[in-house]
């Protein structure tokens, strides 16, 4: 057999691997397209709730900021962070020795123009019996006149620089103007406050830390739906964890806007009975706007969901089962139930949205399973099979 060529071998051999191939790969080439697999959900009763969503601080219904209307040296403080205080109590004194002596020096500028009035009166009298006598001339008269006039405006004069003396020195004594608690003390003792172009800040005083408010600023987009007397739930960080719930009291016309984006104050009354809740804390707002409790609802994914055009198995059927038609203010939708293992189309009848539910008024009955995706095996992943969807659904296979 040597030097015996054969020279079909290299033929046979690629030949047979190529027949190789072909037998064990016909499963993949005469397949075809893999058949999609679903994704479902129930339709299920349960509380819709739509809410707008916002942030804003808590405050005091009265917040009064305290000053000084005078300049002066703190001489003592009464009041401090957290303390009660009652309208027309003394939280602060301002020494009042200046004032005290601009006072004294007004008490005799006025007696002195008080003696002054009493002599012109006297020369007036006297030059009046003159005058009738015919011993004076009307001249002198006119002048005493004149006098006596003078020395009663400079006892007005004097009198109006007493008051205002008089009420530097009540000033020097500062009180709280409400009842409430200090929640702020902006100032020391023997610290000087000058009250040249605005009154300086000593005090803030919160009314009644019982009863609180939110100011927040909710979007242009969401405020038409915000009215009068809706419930509000909100959040601080303090708490984590805990809800509070509140009621929208105004919702404010004039706008905010604040980089091109535009806002409107909306105020939510606050009841704060344990004071847990402090002036300034961030409110993490959701004001209720509609709500529908206990009814048939689905995933928003089922309303979105569209199928491939291969596996689209016709018109939408007519509207099935029972629903609470006529409530909501959606309209028609399309959702699809898988029927053989295609998904067919159904019109239904959609009510109020929370942006994760819809609530379904016609067209669908409970314990109907919607389909919210599909999956295409070997194209980036096949989906899984068995565990349940996000929605409580789970995986339907051709």
């Amino acid at each position: 057999m040597n030097g015996v060529k054969f020279p079909f071998l290299p033929w046979l051999i690629g030949g047979a691997v190529l027949a190789t191939g072909v037998w064990f790969g016909r499963p993949l080439i005469f397949k075809g397209e893999p058949e999609p697999e679903y994704q479902t959900a129930p339709v299920k009763r349960q509380d819709i709730v739509q809410t707008v969503t916002a942030s804003g601080q808590l405050s005091a219904l009265v917040t009064v900021e305290v000053g000084s209307q005078i300049s002066g040296i703190i001489r003592k403080l009464v009041a401090d962070y957290n303390t009660p205080v009652k309208a027309g109590q003394i939280i602060a004194q301002l020494d009042p020795a200046t004032y005290r002596a601009t006072k004294n020096q007004a008490d005799g500028e006025l007696a002195n123009a008080k003696a002054s009035l009493e002599l012109a009166r006297l020369n007036e009298k006297r030059q009046r019996e003159l005058v009738t006598g015919n011993a004076g001339t009307q001249a002198d008269l006119d002048k005493a006149v004149a006098d006596l006039d003078q020395a009663k405006a400079m006892v007005m004069m004097r009198q109006a620089q007493l008051d205002r003396a008089t009420v530097d020195l009540e000033r020097c004594t500062i009180t709280a103007p409400v009842d409430g608690i200090v929640i702020s003390r902006d100032v020391n003792e023997g610290q000087t406050v000058a009250a040249a172009m605005t009154a300086p800040k000593l005090f803030t005083i919160a009314n009644d830390l019982s009863q609180m408010q939110i100011e927040a600023n909710v979007s242009e987009a969401d405020i038409g739906g915000v009215k009068e007397g809706q419930e509000a739930e909100f959040t601080v960080d303090a708490f984590s964890g805990r809800t509070f719930r509140g009621r929208v009291k105004m919702v404010r016309f004039a706008p905010v806007t604040v980089e091109n984006v535009v806002t409107y104050v909306t105020v939510i009354e606050v009841a704060n009975p344990k004071l847990e809740l402090r002036p300034g804390m961030t409110a993490n707002v959701s004001i209720v706007l509609d709500k529908r409790e206990n009814v048939l609802a689905v995933p928003n994914s089922a309303l979105r969901f569209k199928p491939t055009q291969k596996q689209a198995s016709g018109p939408p059927a007519g509207s099935r089962g029972e629903g609470r038609g006529g409530e909501g203010s959606g309209g028609i939708k399309r959702v699809h139930l898988l029927r053989d293992g295609h998904p067919e189309p159904v019109e239904v009848k959609t009510g109020l949205t929370d942006g994760i539910y819809t609530e379904i008024t016609g067209g669908l009955a409970e314990g109907d399973d919607v389909v919210t995706n599909q999956f295409i095996p070997g194209t980036g992943g096949s989906a899984p099979s068995g565990p349940p969807s996000p929605f409580g659904g789970r995986m339907s296979h051709r």
